[in-house]
Formats: C-alpha cells, structure tokens, sequence
C-alpha cells in the first residue's frame, strides 16, 4: 500500500457545514445529540440572522462549503423554504435532514426537488418498525421514514440513510444495510455513538467490535444502484478501507479523507454558537459577534483540530493520522480531552494486525 500524505488539512473552509436551524423537533430520540424540544428557542437565530450568516458562509469562497440545516427538525421553522432559496441564491449546496414526523409529507419531499435541495438524511436504526421507534421514541416513525424514502426516489431525491451504531443496534446492521439497498439511498452512513447529550443513555459497542465491523463494512458489494458507505465519528474506517482496497494517496484525498470535527467540517447551533462538531460542543465563538469564516481559520480550537500530530496517544503518531485522526469528539467525551487519544481505535501505531472483519450477528 501507498504511504498516506502527511497532512490533509481543510484550513481556508470546511467542506461541510451544519447548521442547526432550530431544536424544535417532534421526536424524542434516545440518543439526540441536541436534546431536542417539542419548542423552539426563542433565542434561535433570527431569519434575518439566518440569512446574514449564509452571507458569510458564502464569504468562504469557492469552492464553497456544503450546507446541512439540520435540528431539531428543520420543518419546524418557519422560514426554512425562505433560508433555502437564500442559500442558493448565494451559490451554497444546500441538504436538510429532516425528521420523520406527519410534517414530512410527499408534498413536501418533492418540494425539496423543486426548491433545489441537493439532498435529505433519513435516519434508520434498527431494520424492524418495534426496534427502530424504540429508539427514536414515537410509534409510526419507521413507516414514516420508509415512506419518505419511497417519496424521494419517485422525486428523484438523492437520499442519505443515516444509522447509529450502538449497543443497542449493533446486531441489525446487516438487515439495515438490505434495507438501504432496497430503498435506493445514495449513501448508508453510520453514526458511531459518542456519549453527549441524551446519547448518554444508550451502550457504546467495544473497540473489537467496532473494527470488525469496520472491516466487514469495507467489503460490502460496491458500484451502480448500492450506496456509498461512510461512517461519522469514526475515521478509523479510512485506514481500513485504504489497507483493503490498495487505494492510491490521490483516491484517499479527493475521497474527503481527512475530514474530521474541526478539520473540513463546521458546526454552527440554533443560537449561533461555532463548534467543530455537532458532537463535540466546545463554542470558538458565535456567529453574532464574528464571522463564522474568521472562526474557522483562526480560533485557537479549530487550529489545533488540524494539527493531527499535535494529537495524543496512538493518534499523534499513527502512520494514517492524515487520513483519520480519530475521532476528535469521541476523545473529548472519553478523556475531557479533544486532542486525546479516540479509545475506540484498535489499531497498534507500530503494526499490530487488526482484528479480522465479520458481519455483526443477528439478532
């Protein structure tokens, strides 16, 4: 296998940027980084606000940064279509990730399509209805999710499933992923968990576990009509993929790899607040004071958030560091610590074998 470059680094803009338009949200998942309300916080970014801070996203120059208006449940706020078209308007690639409440109708999935939306997430945890509502804690939410997933593709609606990986939902991954595949998504990411907000209350998988999957999940079938398969909070699955695939350095750089919190990805909150990451909430500063731009290139916690040799531990001096990193949100929970050692990584820096991959058993 090739050497991996020794730095990849999103230092003039993130590729992606979330912004989380609202808390509001008519679900009340187990696992919710925000911890979403059935209200919304007055305190919430004004649609003027709102439309200044696009202004500046824009100001990033090109190629400008992907934006994600996430919640909560973006459909809870008014002026979501008007922010869209603002969006656009500016030249910003614009995805939603709603929630699969009655709000997210046909009607309004193909109004995604005609108001130009790139994309929408749909999120599904379990492959059965009883599994899958457990967690997201409403009954009826996984028809709903399947029926908009069914909505999208008669729109011709690029679709991204996203998936948490835990404990709780290890087992049904194999039955998630024939899902996705029958539903026709673009992408199947998962969500490894990290332990903030009200994921708290739900069971991390062990390191062992978590790079057999990782393995297994490298050689599922690729190309026409499958989805891509990412992972979130766990960047280890470059390494493997690089390893297993022989793919070349230029493969690896044009694929995002690099990317971690803080490192090509920006979160913004609901009251403005600038954090690397939706899961790792340390503010740099808000966006009502300065320029989210000026926050990316120079706050003293983006920059260090992109100096992966700085990091602890196996991550410093790991020979993929480039490429992964770890996951700088999983440290944090861990340790306190967002340059810490990522204790879900199994990998010896000095070259011990991984584990061998294996589909999670069934349940």
């Amino acid at each position: 296998m090739q050497s991996v470059p020794s730095h990849l680094s999103f230092e003039r803009a993130p590729m992606r940027v979330y912004w989380e338009i609202t808390r509001a949200c008519g679900l009340a998942c187990r696992h919710c980084r925000a911890e979403a309300t059935p209200s919304a916080d007055p305190e919430e970014l004004s649609p003027a606000e709102g439309r200044a801070l696009l202004d500046h996203l824009a100001g990033f120059g090109d190629p400008k940064p992907h934006v994600i208006l996430t919640g909560g449940d973006p459909l809870e706020r008014a002026d979501l279509w008007d922010l869209v078209r603002y969006a656009r308007s500016r030249g910003l690639l614009v995805s939603v990730s709603p929630s699969a409440t009655p709000k997210l109708t046909p009607e309004v999935i193909h109004r995604f399509k005609s108001e130009s939306v790139e994309a929408i997430s749909l999120s599904i945890d379990c492959a059965t209805a009883e599994r899958h509502d457990a967690i997201r804690g409403v009954p009826g939410c996984f028809d709903r999710t399947l029926a908009a997933a069914h909505a999208a593709a008669d729109a011709k609606l690029m679709v991204q499933v996203n998936t948490l990986v835990s404990a709780e939902t290890l087992a049904d991954l194999p039955a998630v992923h024939d899902l996705v595949v029958r539903l026709r998504a673009a992408r199947w990411s998962l969500f490894f968990l990290v332990s903030v907000g009200r994921g708290t209350v739900l069971q991390a998988i062990e390191p062992d576990e978590a790079e057999r999957l990782l393995g297994w999940l490298a050689e599922l079938p690729r190309g026409d009509g499958l989805p891509v398969v990412t992972t979130t909070e766990a960047p280890h699955f470059r390494r493997i993929v690089l390893g297993k695939r022989n793919l070349p350095v230029v493969a690896a750089a044009r694929s995002g790899f690099g990317v971690r919190d803080g490192n090509g990805v920006m979160f913004i909150s609901h009251r403005g607040e600038v954090s690397p990451s939706g899961f790792l909430p340390l503010s740099a500063g808000n966006v009502r004071d300065e320029s989210p731009v000026d926050i990316y290139r120079s706050a003293p916690l983006f920059q260090s958030l992109r100096k992966a040799t700085d990091f602890g531990g196996r991550c410093g001096v790991c020979a993929f560091h480039a490429v992964c990193g770890g996951s700088r949100a999983r440290a944090w929970s861990a340790t306190g610590d967002p340059l810490a050692e990522d204790p879900l990584c199994t990998y010896d820096a000095y070259g011990k074998a991984p584990a061998e991959a294996s589909p999670p058993a069934s349940p």
